[in-house]
């Protein structure tokens, strides 16, 4: 038995539905609003490689190991990606990540609330006791919208990945637990009451 079945939820800015492969073109429109695959140091996929990102996602999923979302605006757009990653049932842990927008969404109420709704189903149907985000070092804008978020740095994992290019990566690591999920859950309410 899945630990978390997929879910739809809705909010002001965002509807978070379960990933389907129907939703590639939309993908591959919304990747391409400011080239936001044009990066070396994130994993966001170009668009002649958004099916094989899908499918490796929807395996993921199979597996237990990943509840993968298709990201839609106020509007009903589809804006991105995101997901419940690294999903470890009997610790009652997982990551939010694999994280991605089209540029004109970017730095609005959405990435907000979108985390609200993921952070609030992880610590409130799910029972999670921790909640990990992950990013490149090299990722400032990345660093600073989960900073902003309330998680709490928890180190860096150096040479933790290697790239495609060949490059390897180091991965700046983030938490919140179950205890600062109510303030947490406060400030990213507050935000989203001020955008």
């Amino acid at each position: 038995m899945r630990w978390i079945d997929p879910f739809t939820v809705t909010g002001r800015h965002v509807s978070l539905v379960p990933l389907e492969f129907e939703h590639e073109q939309g993908l591959v429109e919304a990747v391409q609003d400011g080239r936001v695959w044009d990066t070396w140091f994130a994993a966001v996929p170009s668009p002649d490689r958004m099916r094989e990102e899908i499918e490796r996602r929807l395996e993921l999923a199979a597996a237990g190991t990943m509840v993968p979302f298709t990201v839609l605006d106020a509007q009903g757009r589809i804006a991105g990606m995101t997901s419940y990653m690294n999903v470890d049932a009997p610790n009652r842990r997982l990551e939010i990540g694999y994280t991605w927008y089209r540029a004109s969404v970017q730095r609005t109420g959405l990435n907000t609330e979108a985390k609200l709704l993921l952070l609030g189903h992880a610590f409130e149907q799910a029972d999670c006791i921790a909640v990990g985000f992950r990013t490149a070092f090299f990722n400032a804008p990345s660093r600073r919208a989960i900073e902003r978020l309330g998680a709490r740095f928890e180190g860096i994992r150096r040479n933790h990945l290697i790239l495609a290019d060949g490059t390897v990566r180091d991965t700046c690591y983030y938490s919140i637990i179950d205890s600062e999920w109510p303030a947490v859950r406060r400030h990213l309410t507050w935000l989203l009451d001020r955008s």
